[in-house]
Parts: C-alpha cells; structure tokens; sequence
C-alpha cells in the first residue's frame, strides 16, 4: 500500500509540472521492501507526452501502450536502460509486473522477487536521459520507514546504493 501511495504521489508531482505547461523532464522511480512478497518494488513515473516521442524517435511511428507489442517495446527499453545490480557486480533479476497509462503519466511496475533491499549495491537508472538531454530521475528508496534520494541523468547514470 505504501508503494501505491507513494506512486500515486510521484503521480501527482509529475501532473503538477505538467500543469505549468511541462517545463521540466523529470522521472520518479521509487525502490522499496514488501515484507509480505519479500521484493524489492520498483515503481517508475513519466510524463505520458515524454514516453510517446521517445518511442515515436526511436521507431518513427506511434504507439499504443495498451497493445501488448507496444509495451514489449518500453519494456525492452526499460530494462535496458535501468537495473540494480548486486555487491558482486551481477545484475538482479527485474521482473516486469506492468504499467498503466493515463494521458500525463506512464507508470512502470517492477520487482525483484525474494530479495531484500541490503542485496542491492549500485543502480544504473538512464530512462529517457539518453533521448532528453536535460532528464532527470529522481529514485526514493525507502529503508526502514526512512526515504533517502539520488538524482540521475545524462551525466550521472549510476550511483552506489550505500
């Protein structure tokens, strides 16, 4: 519920910039704990507008994101673009869960089964920083009922966890 709660808030935040004409790309990603699945969850916020030029560049023809081939597409890019990796260098094993797509937001669902926040050490996190040179992505990982924050983007596309 947290996890929802906290997307929910990401959603908000990306709504609210759009309403100022959206100046500004910016991405929430938050990582958390679920005791009860024992999963990392990772949940990715975008502006809706910003997910539809990127695929349209890279394809050069539109997409539906409903359509199970379309997002086959984000997903490829997505994990592509942005995974944790362990303390030996080894990447964990993302499982895509879905996504919804509203008209200002996509949100993304991840989550790495059976595995507990202290197994993640670096995270490489470079969605749409390669399409839109000013991106940047925000990561909140909650620990403990603590948030702690890295800021990512063109220049900076990994960051240690501790």
């Amino acid at each position: 519920m947290k996890t929802l709660r906290r997307a929910f808030a990401g959603a908000l935040l990306a709504c609210s910039a759009l309403a100022f004409g959206h100046q500004f790309h910016i991405g929430f990603t938050d990582l958390s704990y679920n005791a009860r699945s024992a999963s990392l969850e990772v949940v990715h916020t975008y502006h809706t507008d910003d997910v539809d030029a990127l695929l349209a560049n890279l394809y050069q023809r539109q997409f539906d994101l409903s359509r199970p081939e379309d997002e086959a597409v984000l997903r490829k890019y997505i994990e592509k673009q942005f995974w944790i990796a362990g303390a030996d260098g080894k990447r964990l094993p993302l499982r895509w869960i879905g996504l919804s797509v509203g008209p200002e937001t996509v949100v993304v669902y991840q989550e790495v089964a059976n595995t507990a926040l202290a197994q993640a050490a670096v995270i490489h996190h470079a969605i749409l920083s390669d399409f839109l040179a000013d991106q940047s992505n925000t990561l909140n990982i909650t620990e403990n009922g603590t948030v702690r924050t890295l800021s990512f983007n063109r220049q900076a596309q990994e960051q240690p966890l501790r």
